[in-house]
């Protein structure tokens, strides 16, 4: 069974953006101004997937990659997440992929864009359009990957550390499942310690086969 929370994140709860669609929604968020991500942005990456998709994974925010070509999770660690969501035996093609922050946040260091974490005020403030997302897609399971998703689905009440693995009810009557974001494996250098992770991250993504059935 779901464990259940008393508190959640800004995307579960307060005011969401309002469209017909969610091309609508996609449209409608091309011109975000809500934060000053916009400004160093290439462009806003959205999301990627069926508008009837039982499964919602959600990251933290486009990167690099993600950033030029305008769609989520095509850089490394979006490879990798391929390759574990295969090995679990899911299809990324039937999953809807988006991010808690749609605008790409970095630190410009000689010709390299580096990777700087959103704030909880950019969290909160994009949690408009995350929510709105979720309210049309009407999810089986949402999956949670790291400390910025689940910050926008559920709060500061769980963390990855604490709850990798559960899953947690919520008042839209699916659960979340708390995972690791799959650019973490891309920083441990211990071959061994990585094949530890990734395995543990595949388990993790298994359990979205066994909660759909």
């Amino acid at each position: 069974m779901p464990q259940k929370l008393a508190k959640i994140g800004p995307a579960l709860s307060g005011e969401h953006a309002e469209a017909p669609s969610i091309a609508a929604l996609r449209r409608q968020a091309e011109g975000c101004e809500r934060c000053d991500l916009y400004k160093n942005a290439t462009q806003l990456v959205f999301s990627e997937g069926p508008a009837d998709a039982r499964v919602v994974l959600v990251g933290e925010q486009p990167g690099d990659r993600e950033d030029l070509a305008g769609r989520p999770f095509v850089g490394p660690a979006g490879r990798i997440l391929n390759e574990c969501l295969h090995e679990a035996g899911i299809d990324r093609s039937s999953c809807y992929l988006t991010n808690a922050v749609k605008h790409f946040k970095f630190e410009q260091r000689g010709k390299r864009r580096m990777h700087s974490r959103p704030n909880a005020g950019e969290i909160q403030r994009c949690a408009w359009w995350l929510g709105a997302e979720l309210d049309h897609l009407h999810p089986d399971l949402v999956v949670a990957l790291g400390a910025t998703a689940l910050m926008a689905l559920l709060g500061r009440s769980v963390a990855v550390t604490k709850n990798r693995g559960d899953l947690i009810a919520t008042p839209g009557g699916y659960p979340v499942l708390v995972t690791i974001h799959p650019s973490y494996l891309l920083r441990i250098r211990d071959r061994e310690d990585a094949a530890v992770e990734r395995g543990r991250f595949v388990n993790d993504l298994a359990k979205i086969a066994t909660h759909l059935r």
